[in-house]
């Protein structure tokens, strides 16, 4: 049989050693505070435990997240490479495949125009991480957009290729004057004009010429406009204005006569008109305006079927001189 324990005190008055007796109460005291003292101790340690060691799902989840940012930091790299890639194919396109065929580029407006309303990149959050997905998705939508313009791009310039023939006849790519019979005196761009005597934007080009010279359609097409004070074109006198189709129209004014009429059919070469002093004009000469898609364009751009080199550099610097038009 075990011994029982007691707790002994020692007595200073008496100098002897008293058995202490221990109620109830005071057992039942200590042990509910033991009790209350463990429990507290065993939640501070789980609370720190939690504080500062991960749980196996928190590993797992922050092992999922430092590889959905690498994936995301090379889904970056990709579609940068992918940018850079079509980049070179707009650039391409713009100055070889659409020039070659003379379709203006693209604009520019419209490859980089945006996709869907203010709130379509409202759900992501304004962390490090939110702004990341954000910017790679923006990325990857402009890409989306850009892809399907060039798409649509090199759908037309299939569609020219296959009628390559047609369209080259058509597009006006000569000199609407004999070279040795004319001498250009002012180019595209603003200009003195010389009745008006105020500068103001010359959308052709000026070709002096004697009384009478022959005027030549530049390209195959179909006469819209023939003879004096057509509707719309007040100050240029007899004017011809053929359609060559294909987007392509040439304007001839100041004619001292029209050769042709409405909806007759002419081919390149084909003499038009006469060089006059009709309309708002300080002098004989021809006043020379293409359209492309609706646009007037510098027409000098599209002498490149009877010019050598040296003489298209030539007219080429003729026509970017500074100075008074004739129209």
């Amino acid at each position: 049989m075990a011994r029982q324990k007691h707790t002994y005190r020692f007595n200073p008055h008496t100098l002897r050693y008293e058995k202490v007796f221990v109620t109830l109460r005071e057992r039942v005291r200590r042990i509910s505070f033991n009790v209350l003292f463990g429990v507290v101790l065993g939640v501070v340690i789980v609370v720190v435990a939690l504080l500062l060691m991960e749980s196996p799902k928190e590993r797992f989840l922050r092992r999922q997240l430092r590889q959905y940012r690498h994936q995301t930091e090379l889904l970056d790299e990709r579609v940068e490479r992918a940018e850079k890639v079509l980049r070179e194919l707009e650039d391409r396109d713009d100055a070889l495949y659409r020039s070659f065929f003379g379709a203006p580029p693209v604009d520019s407006s419209l490859r980089h125009s945006g996709i869907g309303g203010v709130e379509r990149y409202a759900s992501f959050t304004d962390d490090d991480d939110g702004r990341m997905l954000k910017r790679t998705t923006e990325h990857v939508d402009d890409l989306t957009k850009r892809l399907y313009v060039q798409s649509r791009s090199l759908d037309e310039i299939f569609d020219m290729a296959r009628t390559k023939d047609e369209r080259m006849a058509s597009m006006p790519a000569i000199m609407p004057i004999d070279k040795s019979q004319c001498k250009v005196v002012s180019g595209y761009g603003y200009r003195l004009h010389p009745i008006l005597k105020h500068s103001r934007m010359h959308s052709g080009i000026d070709f002096s010429a004697r009384q009478g010279t022959f005027v030549h359609a530049t390209g195959d097409g179909v006469v819209r406009v023939a003879g004096r004070n057509a509707q719309g074109y007040a100050g240029y006198g007899t004017v011809v204005l053929v359609d060559h189709g294909f987007g392509f129209q040439t304007l001839y004014a100041h004619l001292s006569a029209a050769k042709v009429r409405v909806g007759q059919r002419v081919k390149r070469g084909e003499v038009i008109g006469q060089v006059g002093n009709t309309g708002l004009s300080s002098g004989s000469h021809l006043h020379y305006e293409v359209l492309s898609g609706g646009k007037k364009v510098d027409p000098v751009y599209y002498f490149f079927n009877d010019l050598t080199p040296a003489e298209y550099e030539e007219v080429i610097e003729q026509a970017s001189r500074e100075n008074e038009s004739m129209s």
